[in-house]
């Protein structure tokens, strides 16, 4: 049993952005209005790289009135999303355009709830101290533009945002939060940075391998997780050290993709929800790293417990191990692909972290996505969260 629900028009493939122009106010196009939000980071990569002149160009092209949104972080936060939603009310956008990372896709969604309804952006927010009100009025649309291949952002209808009053850092979800369109050109993503790259595949990975052993997985959602871990472990090494390889990144940005695709019809388990916990105390830390920081301890909790050893030999097959016959081997591949990308040793101690606060971390892991908790193969108990931090501490 299934519900697949992703109305999200998508244009994949090297120099796609070139055909945005067509999908804007023509009869067979994904967006319609006479004036946009753009919405980028706060840093410098979108407007240094020429992909901000090459969106402008587009929007021109359409015949689109624009203004620019610039103030998104690492980790998008309330008061960001909420000021963000009063200037394209000010502005009078009827849509929004969001180019960048999976932070700035989630900035946008939020920021479109909030240009559509106002108010307080936790008044929608279901978890946590959300007062958990579905928004009367749906979103302003959202065209999304990855910059980087790691969240799937451009295709669910979920908006990580952090609320730096309360350290919660949730989901996000309403009424038109899905983007109407989306544009995923590998060519956006050669100049990201190795470790960025390394961090943003784990997070598209993490996304998948988590839905192939969650307890809701269903046929669908596990056919797409597969292509998903195909396509990101057989590729990432190889986008990292090779920069200029195209194949490796497309396959990377199709893994991530998909990977969205997985969340909306299939689910993630607690892996989320406890990173989630650590960058929401701890901002610096990019959520991509703080993935990869539990996810030995993680998944060897299941593994250990032989919660679905099947799924776990699967998932080593995908990722490259044709002879892999016990569920360990997933670990070995995963480690493997870890020190392939340079990424292997990462500390939580170079983030501030410091291991007494581990238990409030789960109860806020448990407090703001409560539910991922309930698709994990076996229960986690408190002690067990604890255990997987303490385990992962450097």
């Amino acid at each position: 049993m299934f519900t697949f629900s992703v109305p999200t028009t998508a244009l994949f493939g090297t120099g796609k952005l070139n055909e945005l122009h067509g999908q804007i106010n023509t009869p067979m196009g994904a967006v319609h209005g006479k004036k946009a939000l753009v919405v980028i980071s706060n840093g410098k990569s979108t407007r240094a790289n020429g992909y901000l002149d090459r969106l402008e160009n587009e929007l021109k092209q359409a015949g689109v009135e624009y203004v620019v949104f610039d103030k998104v972080s690492a980790n998008p936060t309330k008061p960001v999303a909420e000021e963000g939603g009063r200037f394209a009310r000010e502005n009078g956008c009827d849509f929004i355009v969001a180019l960048g990372g999976g932070s700035v896709m989630d900035a946008a969604k939020a920021i479109g709830l909030m240009a559509a309804n106002g108010g307080d952006l936790w008044d929608y927010v279901l978890f946590g101290s959300g007062k958990k009100q579905w928004p009367q009025n749906p979103g302003l649309p959202v065209v999304a533009i990855p910059t980087t291949a790691g969240t799937g952002s451009e295709t669910d209808g979920g908006a990580v945002i952090t609320n730096p009053e309360t350290n919660e850092k949730t989901g996000v979800f309403g009424p038109g939060t899905t983007p109407v369109l989306a544009i995923v050109d590998p060519e956006l993503m050669k100049s990201v940075p190795a470790k960025f790259k390394a961090y943003q595949g784990f997070d598209a990975l993490f996304h998948s391998t988590e839905g192939y052993i969650s307890a809701a997985r269903n046929e669908f959602s596990k056919m797409v997780a597969a292509e998903a871990i195909r396509n990101v472990a057989r590729n990432l090494a190889a986008s990292i050290r090779e920069p200029e390889n195209m194949e490796a990144i497309s396959a990377v940005a199709l893994g991530s993709y998909l990977s969205g695709i997985q969340m909306a019809i299939g689910s993630c388990t607690s892996a989320h929800p406890l990173e989630h916990a650590l960058s929401a105390y701890h901002e610096k830390l990019p959520h991509g790293a703080g993935l990869i920081m539990i996810s030995k301890a993680y998944y060897s909790h299941f593994v250990e417990r032989h919660a679905c050893d099947d799924r776990f030999i699967e998932m080593a097959k995908l990722m490259g191990m044709e002879d892999a016959d016990k569920p360990e081997d997933f670990l070995t591949a995963l480690v493997k692909l870890q020190e392939d990308c340079g990424e292997a040793d990462l500390k939580m101690s170079d983030y501030g972290i410091d291991p007494s606060e581990f238990p409030q971390m789960v109860q806020n892991a448990r407090d703001t996505l409560g539910p991922n908790f309930l698709n994990d193969p076996c229960p986690l108990s408190d002690e067990d969260c604890v255990s997987i931090y303490q385990k992962s501490y450097r």
